[in-house]
């Protein structure tokens, strides 16, 4: 249900990519962290819609309760995109520090 996912080369996101600015790569950093930030805002949520019930008036039933985990991780992504809560600026900026660690000095 989340759209982060571990690859094979999950370890090559911190190398600079060949014939590339470093424009993409900040690019794919700051994807990757708002990723991890929406991950993580929508573990946040989670509990704060278990205890509802569907039943009632305006209840949606057994399909809300089904549906309820798509609904958060849409809240979490749009939480994201509305600024987020500051932790993929603090993710893109400690990928930023590994990445000049790894690099050679001049």
């Amino acid at each position: 249900m989340n759209e982060l996912s571990i690859a094979a080369g999950a370890a090559g996101l911190l190398q600079p990519v060949a014939g590339a600015g470093a424009r993409v790569v900040t690019d794919k950093m700051r994807a990757t962290a708002e990723a991890f930030e929406a991950s993580f805002l929508s573990q946040m949520m989670k509990p704060m819609f278990e205890g509802l019930s569907t039943d009632g008036m305006f209840g949606g039933g057994e399909a809300e309760g089904t549906w309820r985990g798509f609904l958060v991780d849409a809240m979490a992504r749009q939480t994201v995109k509305a600024g987020g809560v500051g932790l993929a600026d603090q993710v893109v900026a400690q990928m930023l520090k590994m990445q000049e660690a790894q690099e050679p000095a001049a």
